[in-house]
This record gives C-alpha cells, structure tokens and sequence, in this order.
C-alpha cells in the first residue's frame, strides 16, 4: 500500500532532480556561451599584445 510520506518522498525527489539536473545544464551553457569566448578573446587579445607591430618598421 502506497503511504502518503512515500508519495511526498518521491515527489520530492524528483522536484529536487529536476532543479539539480537543470543547474548543471544552466552551468554547461554560461561556461560554453559565456565564459570560453571571453576566455578565448582574453587569450587571443593577449598574444597580439607581445607582437610588434610591422607597421613600425616600416
């Protein structure tokens, strides 16, 4: 026979999956559509600053 904490603990669970499971989908596209470009853009702005520029010599 199906108690009703039984029922309240299953659907507790799944509530709290739920959340859990979209946290680290939430996370997964910040760190791909927000922190890898701007970690790439740091990186790339970075190396152009060590070059000189060949226009000088010119």
């Amino acid at each position: 026979m199906v108690t009703t904490t039984g029922v309240l603990f299953i659907v507790a669970a799944v509530v709290l999956f739920f959340f859990w499971i979209y946290g680290i989908v939430s996370f997964y596209f910040d760190l791909r559509y927000q922190f890898l470009p701007a970690a790439r853009r740091y990186l790339r702005d970075d190396e152009q600053a060590d070059r000189p520029d060949p226009e000088e010599y010119i």
